[in-house]
Order: structure tokens, then C-alpha cells, then sequence
């Protein structure tokens, strides 16, 4: 297929948390917003003259000084940020947004704080708890959670606007980036996708990493390139796999996959598209808040849920997902030490082969596992045994 005019561009803009946009913003005044977490919604933290950074920390080499103080025992993802922090990679951050998600995140922030990564005037960190399950009171306090540790922190220290018509503004700009997302993901169900998943993975996270209104002109412009775009004549994968679990914020691994010959056709796992570019609908009748705290708990994926209703819909996500994007398989995949994904993973990539029917690769990671002889031979065995499974079904029919 041609190559899409922005990739390299956008490729670019991953290299860095404080990328060339975020520097843009910056130099125009716009209060820099640093998080982590599906939990915190994205969309409040666009509001006025506010946007948000999902943080990552890209090309990460050594993690010893934030193993030291955080234990070789604790996810990669969390050191790494740590680390990048220790680094003074994230000194353009303004405000930094963590969530009592898992102890290993709560450390993170912690350190944050701690180890004075952010010497600016008004840079401030707070935390806020995530509820188990969704009742009417875990929303009244998730709620009031955002209101007095997020927005009114902003208005505290920058002077920002948070009332609900900001909000509403917010939540506009955000549902503009989720439709185009949301329209070039509905192309990866066709038999011959124009597009491939590492192009998708950097087109989503970009959306992530960047200030919404910077990053817009370019996603509409790649959206209509997609809409003309020849794929080729003959598939180059063999197989199309779906992947759910933990953070992947890191496009080379799904390279890696794609490299082995499995076009990876849904991302339901953390910094993809799914939970996290589903558009928001708000009405009249409720303050905006509300609404969007109440909709993050209901379409949130997170293994942190623990209520009965939650395991499974994280179940039957996977296999909607998989047979929405005609998936041949299923991969599972969770980053090493991680808690929540760890015990979910062990248990769900066994129940969607049973009980399912799935075919299911599972694995455990480190952070930075794009060139990885062992995950690549892995990949690759899964696609073979994928491939004899389909020659199978048709010898059968």
C-alpha cells in the first residue's frame, strides 16, 4: 500500500512526551496536563485552556534508579515513568493527574511528588481513588473526586474554567477526534483492511499524546487519505488477531506482531481505542460531569473492576471485538508484575478457549518488548497453528 503522508510525522511526535505540538501549546499559553489513566477522563482535562498528555516514556533504556526506590518487583510501565521523571523528561508538565489504581501507579505518583521531578511555580500532583464496581454512590464519589482533586485543583492554581459549559466545549473537541478514530477502526473489518494495525496503533496514540486541536487538522486530512487508499491486491498477513490486556504504549510491539504475519484488527487493551474513543453523549437534563464520569464507568475494560457484571463484560468485549473484526485468534497479553492484568490474564485467556472457542496466545512482557527474539518466535508459532486450524476448518467443510 502507499505509504500515509502524516506516519512519519506522527511517528515523530511518539519519539517524545513533550513533542512538537506539546510544545506548540505550551508556547500559546495552554496549561499542560500529564496522566496515565483511562480512570481520569480524558475529556475533563481538555477544558478552557487546558490539554491533556497521556504520558508514556518512549525509547526507555535503563530503569535502575527507579528500581531502586520503587523494587524490581514492581511493573516496568510504572519504573519507566518514574525513571523518565528522574530524567527531568517530564518538566513541561504543568499539572500531573494519578489515580490510586493499582499500588504500583500510587507509588509512581508518589514519587512524583517525592523526588520534586517538576520545579515549576503552580505544578501540582493529585490523586484521586477509583472505584470496584458501579452503584449510585461509587459515581457520587467518583464525581466529587474529579470536581475537588482535578477541576477545581486547575481553577485553584491556573485560574481555568470548569463550569459545565467549558465542560461541554471539552467534551465536543473530544468527540471530534473519537468519531475520526472510531470511522478509520470501522476499516480494519474489511477482508482486505487499508490499513494496517501499527499504522492504527500510531494514529491512536498520537491522539493520546497531543493537544486535541493541534492534532485534528492531521487526523481529518489521514481520514480521507484512508478513504481513497488501495489496499493490495493479495493480503500481506496470514492470519488477523485481536489483542486485549494491559498498557501497551509502545507501537513496536504490535510491529513485532504484524511482522510475525497477524494483522492485529482490535486493540483492547490500555492506550488503545477500545475502552477510550467512544463518544461521549451528553444531554440536558444532567451537568456534564456526571455524565461523563458515569459513561468512563460503563464502558471502562479495566481489570481493576471486580464486580460479577464486569468480569464478564470484559469477556464478552473480547469476543465481540474478535468477531466483529473477524479475528482468527485472540492474543493475551499483560505487562510483567502487573496485578490486576496478571491474575485476569492467567484466568480469561484459559476461559476464552474453553468456553469461547477462541484460539488464545498469552503472554507476560517486559515494557519495551519490540525486538524480542522470544515474543517474536512466540507470534509466530501462534500464526502457524492459526494457519493449520483454518486449513482444517475448510478440509471439513
Amino acid at each position: 500500500m502507499k505509504d500515509l503522508k502524516h506516519l512519519i510525522y506522527f511517528e515523530g511526535l511518539l519519539e517524545d512526551a513533550n513533542n512538537e505540538l506539546v510544545k506548540q501549546a505550551s508556547a500559546d499559553g495552554g496549561v499542560c496536563v500529564g496522566y496515565t489513566c483511562f480512570h481520569i477522563p480524558e475529556a475533563i482535562l481538555n477544558v478552557d485552556n487546558c490539554f491533556s498528555v497521556r504520558l508514556r516514556a518512549p525509547n526507555t533504556g535503563s530503569i535502575d534508579i527507579a528500581t531502586y526506590y520503587m523494587s524490581n518487583y514492581t511493573c516496568e510501565f510504572a519504573r519507566a515513568l518514574v525513571e523518565r521523571g528522574i530524567e527531568g523528561g517530564y518538566k513541561f508538565l504543568d499539572a500531573m493527574i494519578g489515580v490510586d489504581a493499582c499500588s504500583m501507579m500510587n507509588r509512581a505518583m508518589e514519587h512524583f511528588e517525592i523526588l520534586d521531578i517538576n520545579d515549576k511555580e503552580n505544578f501540582f500532583v493529585t490523586h484521586c481513588d477509583m472505584p470496584y464496581k458501579i452503584t449510585d454512590y461509587t459515581l457520587d464519589c467518583y464525581v466529587k473526586q474529579m470536581r475537588l482533586r482535578v477541576l477545581d485543583m486547575l481553577t485553584e492554581k491556573y485560574g481555568v474554567d470548569t463550569s459545565d459549559k467549558a465542560i461541554r466545549e471539552a467534551v465536543k473537541e473530544h468527540n471530534e477526534v473519537c468519531k475520526i478514530i472510531s470511522e478509520i477502526g470501522e476499516m480494519r473489518k474489511a477482508e482486505n483492511p487499508v490499513i494496517t494495525g501499527y499504522e492504527f496503533a500510531v494514529l491512536n496514540l498520537v491522539t493520546y499524546c497531543c493537544p486535541k486541536k493541534l492534532i485534528l487538522p492531521y487526523l481529518q486530512e489521514t481520514l480521507e487519505e484512508l478513504k481513497t487508499r488501495e489496499p493490495d491486491p493479495t493480503p500481506w498477513f496470514r492470519v488477523k488477531v485481536a489483542i486485549v490486556g494491559s498498557e501497551i504504549d509502545d507501537p513496536s510491539l504490535i510491529k513485532l506482531i504484524e511482522g510475525a504475519g497477524a494483522l492485529v484488527v482490535s486493540d483492547r487493551f490500555c492506550y488503545g481505542s477500545t475502552p477510550g474513543r467512544e463518544v461521549i453523549e451528553l444531554n440536558d437534563d444532567e451537568d456534564a460531569l456526571t455524565q461523563i464520569c458515569r459513561h468512563c464507568m460503563e464502558v471502562a475494560e479495566c481489570a481493576r473492576y471486580i464486580a460479577d457484571e464486569k468480569v464478564l463484560q470484559r469477556r464478552e468485549t473480547a469476543d465481540r471485538l474478535a468477531k466483529e473484526y473477524n479475528a482468527d485468534g485472540i492474543i493475551y497479553e499483560q505487562m510483567k508484575y502487573c496485578d490486576y492484568w496478571g491474575f485476569e490474564r492467567a484466568l480469561v485467556s484459559h476461559v476464552m478457549h474453553e468456553e469461547y472457542g477462541w484460539p488464545v496466545l498469552s503472554i507476560d512482557r517486559l515494557y519495551n518488548n519490540g525486538n524480542s527474539g522470544q515474543l517474536r518466535t512466540r507470534c509466530q508459532a501462534f500464526v502457524e497453528s492459526l494457519e493449520i486450524k483454518k486449513i482444517q476448518k475448510e478440509a471439513n467443510k
